[in-house]
């Protein structure tokens, strides 16, 4: 006689098998297409430029949530899954009927489930649906959403709908997040024990969780490997190793560039993804390095960085802060973006336009020695003279005097326009004039905005557009600082600058500053391919005794170049950049710079002054004729010999005559200047066509 067991299962089947078809056509007329918008309600979370996670905010609802694409998961994860969950997953059509009836009959015949019908179709229609009692009608809605999911998607979209939505313990939903929070890790690269643990966690998400009940965690990852293994998707050594491996503690989510982030969600509030063209490892890397330096000079002194990529002017790491959690360092503040004093790291872009506006050489001889301006009494910062030194020297140990002298020359008002133009926004103290202390710290600059004037240096003078979001890149402008010539002079100067203790001479383009009181120490470099700023300093403006850019900042310059790896190459040479090994193979005009007003030579009685072309002509090189236009540049006043330079670069020897001939060699923009023997000198901006 059968037993009666028997007879339930077999009767439990066959009635299935009958009502299946008109009950899943009656749900199919009451329900509408599947709800996707579970999948809506994701976390905020910013990538780097290769789309690793720089940092994620928890979802409205508290939870974290990190959709992954499939491709982005190591696949042995798969393998698992489809061996302990799904079998024939690629093979039917949502609905594994062998698999439902074997359950049904194993409950039937036992009284209890002892193995799972649902595919993982079936698995993600029930994870877009609101949470509810496991009935035999919510198994039926299952299996016609789970048809209406084959009929819509690929099976690689609907994996990719499974790993948006597992549930992984606490507040953790997402196959992304899981890894993250139990591995400190994209899931990529998994082993296969880490691979086999999640694959059990959703199973019993809250039972199995490995911080609370490792035991159970292991003992349901342990199954996972015994039946990958007898289903032949591992090795025998390979199960072993699995098993061996430990049970895995809660992570922190990454948290890089905090500071910047925090004013992103903030501005636009209603946006989920951000893709910043930062490097994860770079930026964590400088992070790691802002800390551990910051935490041997003082618990209140904090750090900012910012790296960019000449090429294209992409910031790839933007450190805003010493430490994001740290108060007494106002870690919450973004530094590199704060208004403090620049030091002397304004004292390049002065000797740039003298070297542009023809009035000095790095081989000029410069006077470093006592000089008032009106109730201003420059000192250098060792309160020392060194008499007659080279703009070189000058530059290279940051001469006050020297550095007045020539803005003096130049003109603060003329500088200041200069730099504001390129993108610098230097902001004046409250009721103060336009004055020489501008170019000694006496203005208020952001690292950033520093840090992108100085990649103007190895950028032939040009200031790049700086790109932090790559789904908003700003439209490109012409931010010219300076001519080709005067920029490399200044990167060929600051090449030789004296390096820190920790660096190697000749390394990188730099220079440092300190600002008035030990407030604010600084240094900004640069090679061919990157620009970096460093800035330390208290966040309340506070002084600090010995804060000093040389021996502060200098060394976390060096050390953040040597994270970037690289050659160090110096910047390229252009063509016709004046030659001179001393100032005695300078012209005339630019062996000296002369102290005070020009002396007007009597012979001519007025200063000298360009009469062609007149400041801001269009000049036709009659280029759709074939042949190039020689221009004839005309002066008057001023004393002889004269000096006339194009773009920096000197047309040819000096000349008695107040006239000279010049060959453009394309269309662009040219700056045309003219030095006669006193070192006055005139200049004026054309537009060749």
């Amino acid at each position: 006689m059968r037993d009666p067991r028997f007879l339930k299962a077999f009767a439990a089947v066959f009635i299935l098998g009958l009502a299946l078809p008109w009950s899943v056509g009656e749900i199919g007329r009451r329900m509408g297409p599947p709800d996707l918008s579970a999948l809506q309600t994701a976390s905020t979370f910013a990538l780097d430029r290769n789309g690793a996670l720089l940092r994620a905010f928890a979802a409205p609802d508290g939870r974290w949530r990190l959709p992954a694409k499939a491709d982005d998961v190591d696949p042995k994860f798969f393998v698992l899954l489809k061996a302990y969950e799904d079998k024939r997953f690629e093979r039917h059509p949502g609905v594994d009927a062998l698999a439902l009836a074997r359950a049904l009959w194993q409950y039937a015949t036992h009284g209890r489930a002892l193995s799972g019908g649902s595919t993982l179709t079936m698995q993600a229609a029930r994870l877009l649906e609101t949470r509810g009692p496991h009935t035999f009608a919510a198994k039926l809605k299952q299996i016609y959403r789970a048809a209406q999911l084959e009929a819509r998607f690929s099976k690689k979209e609907i994996l990719e709908i499974y790993l948006a939505l597992a549930p992984y313990g606490g507040n953790v939903e997402g196959l992304r997040a899981a890894s993250l929070a139990w591995f400190g890790k994209e899931p990529r690269r998994l082993s296969t024990g880490e691979a086999a643990l999640l694959v059990a966690l959703p199973q019993a998400p809250e039972a199995r969780r490995p911080d609370h009940a490792p035991a159970r965690a292991r003992a349901a990852r342990d199954r996972v490997i015994d039946r990958a293994l007898a289903a032949h998707a591992l090795g025998a050594e390979e199960a072993r190793r699995a098993r061996a491996e430990p049970i895995p503690l809660r992570q922190s989510f990454p948290n890089l560039a905090a500071q910047v982030t925090d004013q992103l969600v903030k501005t636009h509030p209603e946006r989920r993804v951000w893709r910043l063209a930062y490097d994860a490892r770079l930026q964590s890397s400088l992070e790691e390095l802002a800390r551990r330096k910051c935490a041997r000079l003082g618990e209140k002194l904090a750090a900012a960085i910012i790296v960019i990529d000449n090429a294209n002017g992409h910031v790839l790491a933007h450190v805003g802060g010493a430490d994001y959690f740290a108060k007494e360092r106002a870690g919450a503040l973004d530094m590199a973006r704060a208004l403090r004093s620049p030091g002397s790291t304004l004292k390049p872009f002065i000797y740039a336009a003298a070297f542009s506006d023809g009035l000095a050489h790095p081989e000029t001889l410069l006077d470093d020695s006592p000089a008032r301006y009106g109730l201003w009494r420059p000192v250098n910062f060792d309160d020392a003279f060194h008499g007659a030194v080279t703009a070189r020297k000058a530059l290279q140990t940051s001469l006050n005097l020297p550095a007045a002298q020539l803005l003096n020359e130049v003109g603060p008002a003329r500088l200041l326009a200069r730099l504001r133009s390129a993108g610098l926004d230097l902001k004046l103290p409250k009721d103060s004039d336009v004055g020489l202390a501008i170019g000694l710290g006496g203005v208020g600059a952001r690292l950033i905005d520093l840090t992108r004037a100085y990649a103007a240096f190895p950028r032939e003078g040009v200031a790049p557009d700086l790109v932090e979001s790559l789904d908003d890149p700003p439209k490109p402008e012409n931010r010219r600082l300076t001519e080709p010539a005067s920029a490399w002079q200044i990167a060929d100067i600051l090449r030789g600058a004296p390096p820190p203790d920790n660096g190697a001479a000749g390394r990188i383009a730099f220079k440092t500053g300190t600002s008035y009181g030990y407030r604010d120490a600084l240094a900004i470099g640069f090679d061919r391919a990157h620009t970096i700023g460093v800035w330390v300093g208290r966040p309340d403006n506070a002084p600090v005794p010995g804060l000093i850019g040389r021996q502060v900042a200098a060394p976390i310059l060096f050390d953040a170049f040597a994270r970037l790896g690289g050659a160090n190459d110096p910047v390229p040479r252009p063509a016709n950049v004046l030659e001179a090994r001393n100032s005695a193979d300078l012209p005339p005009p630019l062996r000296h710079l002369r102290r005070g007003p020009k002396t007007i030579a009597a012979t001519f009685g007025h200063p000298i002054r360009i009469f062609y072309p007149p400041e801001g002509a269009r000049i036709d090189l009659g280029l759709s004729h074939g042949e190039t236009t020689e221009l004839s540049l005309k002066a008057q006043g001023g004393a002889p010999p004269f000096v006339w330079t194009v773009n920096g670069a000197p047309i040819d020897g000096a000349s008695p005559r107040h006239e000279a001939r010049w060959k453009p060699d394309g269309a662009g923009f040219a700056r045309v200047s003219v030095i006669d023997a006193n070192g006055a000198s005139d200049s004026v901006n054309v537009r060749l066509e």
